[in-house]
């Protein structure tokens, strides 16, 4: 279970406080429904720890229920992604997983219910038909010809379709409400359509599927759900949930309620349109570090405890809102600034040679794992006459502004001695692939005796004991703030969002990841073994930088 954690109160605790001070509920049951068509991402990583938290606030229960309705999309891959999300964020849920297909018989039932009510009739209109009745936002539609057949011929009809004697599309059953309605989603909607599918639960038991304005209530109402929580977009909706409770004969009466959705800076949360950059082949599958899943965060470094505090942070309004990818970002890097332990790698390497240092020798520094918790313990630094720096740590020429390594002057190797920059070396574009220098070796640990001054430090990682590895940085996936509002979002893909570096890193790391996750590797930021990784070839993901170089470029 996630850890028990202090929060605000927002508008749907409210409803619960009065609601249990009321008497009208003496417990707290509500409910997670995602469709298995697809991975979750992190707008419903919100509606998982609304739901699965005030649950466990209240001390109450949270089912996990998948809404199994259209089968022609679901997959049973999705369902072990959802399970594995779910209990990665820290959340467990009441019993089994329950599934909307575990009521498919009684759902049935409750239609025909509304068929005999005279509530609820099969239409043979083309669906070009049904859409020009449906009517408008500001005109009424207008009734189907098949409106007032006899609830005995519906009856009849529905069983063909139940038995597979209709072809899909050839008719549907609709609830028979009010075409007049200025709820769209009251003018008639259809509640079963005939689908020949596998099912990944009932197989090839039925032909005919319900739709989810029909499912969800009546699967709310028979797991007993006090406090039905859904986002905005179904606000209109709550109209149809509560009018299919109202005419069929069942005894609990959830009520719905509506919060904002996520909306999150540089991304898209639409999943047809995380399905689209998967299948078009824009990102490398479901995980890819730069899509906003669950599955994604996770393989990018992101931890549970980042995402359940970036949840909290946003908190739970009805007002829709532009999130800022900062926030999200902030929240991972607080974590790990904490969590992770230091470690030093080189992404962009070049040669230093410390020609003073005895060719044949080799020593054994102290690291501490991290600057502010001595806890964590130390680290060995194998040392010797080559290491590898960063090529931007170095200049042949710069001004006293850069503190690093300049030709003729002096810097501190991190956790090391001191050196001086003497001669370079070069290929054939002028590329500088070597500096040769100087080390003062009654500097480790302790500033030069004579007093002169050396303020820069720079990493490294020793050329003899560095481990060979490739970093993959990973910047916005769409270069502006707002894809879902291009005509064609893909035109928005960032052609920067992953670069991939050679470089090397201290042999203290290694494929066993710790506890927290990933590393800091000093200077560059947080990182964590990718699943490419392999003893001959580590693969490291960039988390997220140091510090946030997009509020940088937006100031």
């Amino acid at each position: 279970m996630a850890e028990t954690e202090h929060r605000p109160t927002n508008f749907i605790r409210q409803i619960i406080d009065k609601d249990l001070a009321a008497g009208i509920h003496d417990t707290v049951k509500t409910r997670f429904p995602p469709e298995p068509n697809g991975f979750l991402h992190i707008g419903h990583a919100k509606s998982i720890c609304l739901n699965f938290g005030i649950a466990e606030d209240y001390k109450g229960t949270c089912n996990l229920r998948f809404d199994d309705t259209n089968p022609a999309k679901e997959d049973i891959t999705y369902v072990n992604a959802i399970e594995q999300d779910v209990q990665w964020l820290g959340f467990e849920w009441d019993g089994k997983p329950r599934y909307s297909s575990d009521y498919f018989d009684q759902l049935h039932a409750y239609a025909n219910e509304l068929i005999d009510k005279g509530l609820a009739y099969v239409d043979f209109s083309s669906q070009e038909a049904m859409r020009e009745m449906r009517g408008t936002l500001t005109e009424p539609g207008s009734n189907s010809p098949f409106r007032d057949t006899s609830p005995e011929v519906n009856k009849q009809e529905f069983a063909k379709m139940t038995a597979g004697e209709y072809g899909e599309g050839e008719c549907c059953l609709r609830a028979k409400i009010d075409m007049a309605s200025p709820f769209m989603c009251m003018r008639d909607p259809v509640i079963y359509r005939v689908k020949f599918a596998h099912h990944h639960q009932t197989g090839e038991k039925w032909c005919v599927y319900p739709m989810y304005d029909f499912t969800h209530c009546i699967s709310d109402a028979i797991e007993g759900i006090t406090h039905s929580l859904c986002t905005l977009e179904f606000q209109d909706n709550r109209r149809l949930y509560d009018w299919v409770i109202e005419n069929i004969s069942i005894e609990c009466t959830p009520r719905q309620y509506e919060f904002s959705r996520l909306n999150l800076e540089y991304t898209v949360l639409s999943k047809r349109r995380l399905i689209q950059l998967v299948d078009e082949g824009h990102v490398a599958g479901w995980d890819d570090p730069r899509m906003p899943t669950i599955a994604g965060l996770r393989r990018r470094g992101y931890t549970p405890g980042s995402i359940r505090e970036f949840c909290k942070r946003i908190g739970v309004t009805k007002m829709d809102n532009m999130v800022e990818m900062g926030m999200l970002e902030a929240c991972i890097r607080d974590d790990l600034n904490t969590a992770a332990p230091r470690a030093m790698a080189v992404l962009d390497p070049i040669k230093l040679v410390i020609e003073n240092y005895p060719e044949s020798q080799s020593e054994e520094l102290t690291a501490a794992n991290h600057p502010n918790d001595e806890s964590m313990g130390s680290r060995t630094l194998p040392f010797s006459r080559e290491v590898w720096i960063e090529a931007e740590d170095f200049r042949e020429s710069a001004n006293k502004k850069f503190k690093r390594l300049v030709l003729d002057k002096e810097v501190r190797l991190r956790n090391a001695y001191v050196v001086k920059a003497e001669r370079v070396e070069k290929d054939a574009e002028g590329n500088v692939t070597t500096v040769y220098c100087t080390y003062d070796p009654d500097t480790l640990g302790k500033d030069p005796a004579d007093g002169r001054k050396v303020k820069g430090v720079i990493h490294w990682v020793d050329g003899n004991s560095g481990l060979p590895a490739e970093f993959r940085l990973y910047d916005r996936l769409f270069n502006v703030p707002n894809p879902a509002a291009q005509d064609d979002f893909v035109s928005s893909i960032n052609p920067d969002s992953l670069t991939v570096k050679k470089g090397w890193v201290e042999p203290s790391v290694t494929l066993s990841a710790p506890e927290c996750g990933g590393w800091q590797f000093e200077r560059t930021g947080y990182f964590c073994v990718d699943k490419d990784s392999t003893e001959q070839q580590l693969v490291f993901n960039q988390t997220v930088g140091l510090r946030d170089t997009w509020a940088k470029i937006a100031d």
